[in-house]
């Protein structure tokens, strides 16, 4: 695996979702940047997702975590720049963390897995 090459695209797809963002429905352009997400996210799934989901599943499984493994772009944070805020990310259930709001995140530069707990914990989880 290029890790190189998995962090440039999943640098480039936080940054489309992000332009999505800013644009409003009524935008010219709303719908061309939409399917150029989409398309990335194809992209990403195809070429990095069972390498992803692989890791995803051991984190899961190392956080005794029964929520499912999502596709891997479920898990993007909303700047390739900034550590995730406690609201992004993917939702998990966390034996290690009872009563808690967790949430998985897969951040750039370099990949890796956070782990989001409350305003106070983030944990990196795995790194590619």
């Amino acid at each position: 695996m290029k890790t190189e090459e998995l962090n440039r695209a999943l640098v480039a797809l936080i940054e489309k979702k992000a332009e999505l963002h800013k644009l409003t429905y009524d935008d010219a352009r709303y719908d061309d940047v939409e399917e150029a997400l989409h398309d990335l996210e194809d992209d990403f799934n195809d070429e990095y997702g069972d390498f992803l989901e692989t890791a995803l599943d051991k984190v899961h499984t190392d956080l005794k975590s029964d929520t499912d493994v999502l596709l891997p772009t479920a898990y993007l944070p909303t700047s390739a720049t900034a550590a995730p805020s406690p609201k992004e990310g993917v939702w998990i259930d966390s034996e290690k963390y009872p009563g808690k709001e967790a949430r998985l995140t897969l951040v750039p530069n370099p990949v890796r897995l956070v782990l989001t707990v409350g305003k106070t914990v983030q944990e990196e989880l795995w790194k590619a």
